[in-house]
Order: structure tokens, then C-alpha cells, then sequence
């Protein structure tokens, strides 16, 4: 009796039972047109006739010896044992599986440095081949104290009192103001009266004006120019050169009233009366100068 399949089928059938012993399970239907190369009704064909004849992949283990590669499209399947690959198998074991480990916690450990403590979380070596995770907690640093010593206090030595300042002004003043009025009244400065026709009894000497107006003035402009809160540079410059103009011209006063008096002058002449009749109207307009300049901001110096 002949066989019904053609024989292309009958080739097509022995390659899909080498896959299957191959493979050591049947192969799906994309397995068998991807590797036989034929469409899908074939494919289909052909397992059902393996299937019908009683084959099973997993009835022909066979060694790595008797292993042979599958026939090609072309030519019929050779007259050899089938091969296939050997492949694992769960074995079921009615004992359970040890329950995994849990795991170890892990005191950190300091150490010495920048390093910060850890904590690894994980399976044991009974568990599974996973990587520990490892979280790492940031420890924040230990304050660090600087031993702090007291300050030393700073002796400093008293402040000179100012008592003797006091004594050598009142000797000067004593003496400037009597030089200034004697010399004051050789120049025509004597008794006036500032209110006539209202209080005829009001009498001053205008002598005094020459000491009150050039000494006055003289410390005054010591003062701008020497203190330190003066911030305006034109001003400091104008305080410094009338302050040492107002000490020279009240020398010069002193020594002319002097020099009258020793020679019996009564009248002075006439250039001294003519520039000693000008220093109040001089002494105002420095004064008024000065002030004004110390108002002025503009050339402000810088203080570091």
C-alpha cells in the first residue's frame, strides 16, 4: 500500500520531527515556517501527521554523540537515530523550600573621616542572587568648639587733667586782653555809648572788641582745623592758614602796645590806628568764611 502524503510532505515531516527532538518539545507553527521555510497551511499539515503517527520529542533522548543537524529543504531526511538537545528539567521534590533568610541588620560602624555609617538590606545566600541595596543615611558633623579666652583688657593710661590748661589761659588772658585794650585805646577805641537817646548810662569801651574778636577767632580756627570731625578740605585748609594768621597778627598787636608803652607813645601812628580801626570787619568776614565752608559738603574728604 502506498502512502497517501505526497513525498515533499513526507520530507517536510522529517524535519519538522528533527526540530522537535531538537527543540525536546513540539515546536509552534512560526517555528516550523521559519525553519523549514514553507507557508502556514504546510506547517500546519506537518505537525498534524507527526502528530498522528505516535511521535513524542521527549521518548528520544540521545547523546551529544549521536547529535546530527537536520536535513536540509532540499534533500530527504538520512537514515539516522533523531537528535535532539539536551535541556533541563524541573525536578518536584515533595520536601518544601527552605523559607529565605531574613535579612541581618547591620549596626553601622564609625569610622574615622568623612565617611557616614550604612545600612545594607538584602537577601542572604539562601535567597536570591539580587545585589544588596545599600541607603546610605547622612550623619550630620559634630560641632566643632574653638576654645574662647577672655580678652585681656587694655590698661590705658589716664587723660592729663586740664586744671593747668586753665591756669596758662587765664595768665594769656590777663595779658592779651590788657595789651589789646591799651593798645585799642592809642588808636582812638574808648568809651561809647551803644544806646544814646535810650539809655545814656549804657556805656562799653570798644577797646575790648580787639581781644574778643582776633583771640577768639585764632582758637576757634585751631579748633576746625585740628579736630578730626572735620570732613571738608577747604575748609580744614582755610581754618589752618587764618588760625596761624590770627596767632602772628595778635603776637605783632602784643609787641606793638608794648613797644609804645616802653617809648611813652600816648597817640599811636597813624598806619597802626589805620590796620588795628580794620581787624574786627576782618575778623568777621574770616569767621563767616570758615562757617560757611564747613556747611560745604561738595569736597567732602574720604575717611578710611
Amino acid at each position: 500500500m502506498t502512502s497517501a502524503y505526497p513525498k515533499r510532505l513526507d520530507a517536510l515531516t522529517d524535519q519538522v520531527r528533527a526540530l522537535a527532538v531538537e527543540l525536546g518539545e513540539w515546536p509552534s507553527r512560526n517555528q516550523v515556517m521559519k525553519r523549514c521555510k514553507v507557508g502556514a497551511p504546510k506547517a500546519t499539515t506537518a505537525l498534524a501527521a507527526l502528530r498522528a503517527s505516535g511521535f513524542t520529542p521527549a521518548d528520544h533522548a540521545v547523546t551529544e554523540a549521536t547529535r546530527t543537524h537536520a536535513p536540509a529543504l532540499d534533500q530527504p531526511a538520512p537514515e539516522v537515530a533523531p537528535v535532539r538537545r539536551l535541556h533541563s528539567v524541573p525536578v518536584e521534590s515533595d520536601q518544601p523550600a527552605p523559607e529565605a533568610a531574613e535579612p541581618a541588620a547591620v549596626e553601622p560602624v564609625p569610622v574615622a573621616g568623612n565617611t557616614v555609617p550604612m545600612a545594607v538590606t538584602g537577601e542572604g545566600p539562601a535567597g536570591d542572587s539580587t545585589p544588596p541595596v545599600v541607603e546610605v543615611e547622612p550623619v550630620a558633623p559634630a560641632p566643632t568648639t574653638t576654645p574662647t579666652t577672655a580678652p585681656t583688657p587694655v590698661r590705658r593710661g589716664a587723660r592729663p587733667r586740664p586744671w593747668p590748661l586753665l591756669l596758662i589761659a587765664a595768665g594769656a588772658f590777663v595779658a592779651i586782653w590788657g595789651g589789646w585794650v591799651g593798645l585799642g585805646e592809642m588808636t582812638g577805641f574808648g568809651p561809647i555809648r551803644l544806646l544814646p537817646g535810650i539809655a545814656d548810662d549804657f556805656v562799653v569801651n570798644s577797646a575790648i572788641t580787639l581781644p574778643l574778636g582776633v583771640e577768639a577767632y585764632a582758637a576757634y580756627a585751631l579748633r576746625v582745623w585740628l579736630s578730626g570731625a572735620t570732613r571738608s578740605a577747604r575748609a580744614r585748609s582755610f581754618a589752618q592758614w587764618s588760625a596761624i594768621g590770627a596767632l602772628v597778627l595778635g603776637a605783632l598787636g602784643q609787641v606793638a602796645y608794648h613797644l609804645m608803652e616802653a617809648y611813652g607813645v600816648k597817640v599811636a601812628p597813624w598806619w597802626i590806628t589805620t590796620f588795628v580801626s580794620c581787624l574786627p570787619v576782618v575778623v568777621l568776614g574770616c569767621g563767616a568764611a570758615l562757617n560757611h565752608l564747613l556747611r560745604d559738603q561738595d569736597d567732602a574728604e574720604v575717611t578710611r
